[in-house]
This record gives structure tokens, sequence and C-alpha cells, in this order.
């Protein structure tokens, strides 16, 4: 058996690219300017850093949603 090479990380982009004034997040993919520019030629681990700061930042948005 060998050893599966992970492909690379998908982008969190959902199409939808309005920054909000007051959290300086896309709207969207939940990412800043910063995290959006860097992407493309951000490490694997740099990239693996954003999508984690993603789901931080989806799951606190849920908490604020559900109250």
């Amino acid at each position: 058996m060998s050893a599966k090479t992970p492909g690379p990380l998908a982008s969190p982009c959902v199409n939808i690219c309005q920054m909000d004034e007051r959290s300086g997040l896309c709207q969207g993919c939940q990412r800043s300017i910063e995290e959006i520019a860097a992407w493309s030629a951000a490490s694997s681990a740099q990239k693996r850093a954003i999508l984690e700061a993603v789901a931080q930042r989806r799951a606190a948005l849920a908490q604020t949603a559900a109250h």
C-alpha cells in the first residue's frame, strides 16, 4: 500500500464576496482581506490555520444567531 498524498486544500470561498465593515471579514467565507489575498501563495500549514480560524468564526456566528 502506498501512502496517499493529500491534495491541495480547497478555498473556503462560497462566492458571496462582500466585506463586513464592522468585522473586517468577508460575509461569505469569513476570511479577512489579508487571508484572502495570501491564500494562493500560502503553504498547506498556513491554509490549515486559516481554515481553522474560519471554522471558529463560523461557530461563533452560529452561537450568536442561536441566541
